[in-house]
């Protein structure tokens, strides 16, 4: 019996995402956790996989944005009819509407909540409590009339919220007419191409389209930047962390990621923010959720833009395991390979721009959570040791705090370990 291959919901808040291509043709035979398309979502591009085996029958979607639920193509036996369930498809959860199940029409932008997520009722499957319903494509939506309602993904209406675009002056290329999230990045960007002849004469910008992890990173640091932030700065003496690094290196085994001095930093940050459960916390709602394991995420410059993979539970791992698994998901992040797993659940987060000789530099935070460490280079530096000047590997640190959360004293004696741990790891390992 056919299966129809739905579009995953692949992390929590998770509405829409974009079919970037297929890596299986019609009429091809497919495996059951084989890849099966790539998948672009507001956070990683990834690979999907077959949930059965049999033939792909049929593509629905062939490509672009689509809902969570919606059938993007059908697995069967070869030759198998499957004309029913491709005529049905386009319903977005594989129910037909009922006449029990009336089309619900969607409000103006203007008339919208200030809330992030519009309501909008369409037949569809209820989830769960607590769960977004999955909404169906709605009727065709071509140049509407004045006082006609707009029909739009919520990704759409999000950026359109963020930009300040009025939906109702977009006639939608989505699927049955909607507008969907390219439909508002087009027109935010029409008033420059529709400039005076004198300024057309002019040398024209470059315009760059947003890439979805891009748009990600442009809302998620507009929302840290209404929190209420302060910033401390230490500096430490290097040369205990640089020498145990080399250390670890001597005593790699073949097939081993050779360690980082990121790495060793990463496993001592992690043992600071185990006797300081308020930087190891996120700010939700309101509310303070201070976790237990240190989750601790890496920024890493990706082709894309910047991500975040996240090293788990890394408190109680090696600096040799920890050096595994950052090695695996930079690789991947240069790759393009991430998954949505990757990125998810992380309770702190470390930028180092070291490597680049920034010497000193403030991060930016990565909502929910409530603190950053920035990381500068580790250079010869002079400094004062019993009152004699000698030349010593230090580097400077700076921790960025969510006031909301932690207080000045809660981050200087946080900073204050860091510090101590790094001038001595084997306090921390």
């Amino acid at each position: 019996m056919a299966n129809e291959v739905k579009l995953p919901r692949l992390g929590q808040g998770m509405e829409s995402g974009t079919i970037v291509k297929w890596l299986k043709s019609e009429g091809d035979a497919v495996s059951k956790g084989e890849p099966l398309y790539e998948l672009d979502t507001d956070k990683v591009t990834q690979e999907v996989e077959a949930d059965s085996d049999g033939v792909l029958l049929k593509i629905v979607v062939a490509d672009g944005e689509v809902d969570v639920g919606t059938t993007v193509g059908i697995i069967g036996a070869q030759d198998e009819d499957v004309s029913a369930l491709a005529d049905a498809a386009p319903s977005g959860n594989g129910d037909a509407p009922t006449a029990a199940q009336p089309p619900v029409e969607v409000a103006d932008a203007d008339e919208e909540s200030d809330k992030d997520e519009p309501a909008e009722q369409e037949p569809a499957r209820a989830e769960t409590a607590g769960k977004i319903e999955i909404e169906a494509p709605e009727p065709v939506a071509q140049p509407r009339a004045d006082g006609e309602r707009v029909k739009a993904s919520p990704l759409a209406r999000r950026i359109a919220r963020e930009r300040g675009v009025d939906l109702a002056q977009i006639a939608g290329t989505g699927p049955e007419g909607r507008v969907i999230a390219e439909d508002v990045e087009q027109a935010a960007t029409r008033p420059a191409a529709q400039a005076p002849a004198a300024a057309a004469a002019a040398e024209e910008p470059e315009v760059v389209e947003l890439t979805s992890t891009r748009r990600t990173i442009a809302r998620r640091l507009t929302e840290a930047w209404a929190a209420p932030v302060f910033q401390l700065t230490v500096t430490a003496d290097a040369t205990e962390l640089l020498a145990v690094r080399e250390r670890l290196v001597a005593l790699m085994r073949q097939g081993d990621a050779k360690p980082t001095v990121s790495d060793v930093l990463t496993r001592v940050v992690a043992s600071a923010l185990v006797r300081h459960p308020a930087l190891n916390a996120h700010f939700v709602d309101g509310k303070i959720l201070r976790h237990r394991a240190a989750n601790v995420g890496i920024a890493v410059a990706a082709p894309s833009g910047l991500v975040v993979p996240v090293i788990r539970d890394a408190d109680s791992k090696s600096v040799q395991q920890i050096a595994s698994g950052r090695a695996d998901v930079v690789s991947r992040a240069r790759d393009g390979k991430l998954q949505l797993a990757d990125l998810e659940d992380g309770t702190f987060t470390i930028s180092n721009l070291g490597m680049y000789g920034i010497e000193q530099f403030i991060a930016v935070l990565n909502p929910p959570q409530v603190a950053i460490l920035a990381v500068g280079s580790i250079a010869d530096r002079p400094a004062a040791v019993d009152g004699e000047l000698v030349v010593r590997p230090t580097l400077t640190m700076t921790l960025t705090c969510d006031h909301r959360a932690i207080d000045g004293s809660e981050g200087a004696q946080f900073l204050q370990d860091v510090k101590a741990f790094v001038e001595s790891p084997a306090l921390a390992l």
